[in-house]
């Protein structure tokens, strides 16, 4: 049972490490399936306490990151096309132009956006920027947040086989 679990975290924490780049794979809670799968081994490498701080780090993350770039569009004066728009051009850009696509498609998307939103050029080229450093921002939270997850995995992981 112990190396079925293990082989569970361990997928599940890689999965969660993609997700902290692609929005449309919850890296956070993935990540935190991973040492839930390690908690059920015996004995048990976490305390309760252990995985109630993380269940809540968890939690807060993920908010924080569907906040985040909304609240940095906005600070630059942008609207939800601007935010929708990052989101659509986060998506298409990681598709149709990888790597790359993940930095630059929230921006093109937050600038196509508010101009279909009627700002002009300027504006929406700041909301973009907001878009990006609020992506940004959401993106490197998620990366430490799974780089930790993925630290105790591997050391709990390899203590118990």
């Amino acid at each position: 049972m112990e190396i079925f679990l293990s082989v569970i975290a361990i997928i599940l924490v890689l999965i969660g490490f993609t997700g902290a780049i692609l929005p449309i794979i919850p890296g956070p809670i993935i990540s935190y399936l991973a040492l839930l799968s390690l908690f059920f081994l015996n004995p048990s490498p976490f305390t309760n306490h252990f995985m109630i701080t993380w269940g809540i780090l968890t939690i807060v993350i993920t908010a924080f990151d569907q906040i985040i770039p909304a609240l940095g569009t906005k600070k630059m004066g942008g609207s939800k096309f601007g935010v929708n728009g990052s989101i659509i051009g986060l998506i298409l850009g990681i598709f149709l132009f990888p790597p790359l696509g993940i930095i630059i498609g929230p921006f093109v998307g937050a600038l196509i956006g508010e101009l279909i939103g009627g700002k002009d050029f300027n504006n929406a080229t700041k909301a973009g920027i907001g878009s990006f450093l609020g992506f940004l921002a959401g993106t490197i939270l998620k990366l430490i947040f799974s780089f930790v997850v993925f630290y105790y995995v591997i050391i709990n992981t390899a203590w118990h086989l």
